[in-house]
């Protein structure tokens, strides 16, 4: 009988207890306040950016809660909006997500149909934060 390897002997004991495949990601918990217009990002609890948003204004609304993203886009069109690009889109709750706007100069205050805006490259930031720790691994709190 062939003598077993010591990684072949530690991978076995590995796959045993669960623990191979499994990588360790960061949790991510992002917080968006509406009535300052601000987005607080966190990753295992420890502060990561503070950004300035864009959400619902009169006669729209961006919903509170607390939510997980459930997909991922790089590059969106609104169906509902004349096709307006919404780039990195991390869609959240129906057709709300977080994505980047061109109309930087309106972030801080609330200008938007519903969805939380940021811009370009903080959404680009934000999105490859989350591809790299995984969707499963981000709570959205939006609070008014």
């Amino acid at each position: 009988m062939p003598a077993r390897s010591s990684s072949g002997l530690i991978l076995t004991v590995l796959l045993l207890l669960g623990f191979a495949g499994q990588s360790a990601h960061a949790s991510i918990t992002i917080r968006v306040q509406l009535s300052t217009q601000t987005m607080l990002v966190a990753v295992d609890g420890a502060a990561y950016a503070t950004w300035p948003v864009s959400t619902a204004r009169r006669g729209y609304r961006t919903p509170t809660g607390t939510y997980r993203p459930y997909s991922l886009q790089r590059m969106h069109y609104s169906k509902l909006y004349d096709f307006t690009p919404m780039p990195y889109s991390i869609f959240f709750h129906g057709g709300y997500a977080i994505h980047g706007t061109f109309e930087v100069r309106n972030l801080g205050r609330p200008v938007s149909h519903g969805c939380i805006r940021l811009a370009p490259e903080r959404a680009q930031s934000l999105f490859e934060l989350i591809q790299a720790q995984g969707p499963q691994n981000t709570t959205i709190e939006i609070s008014p």
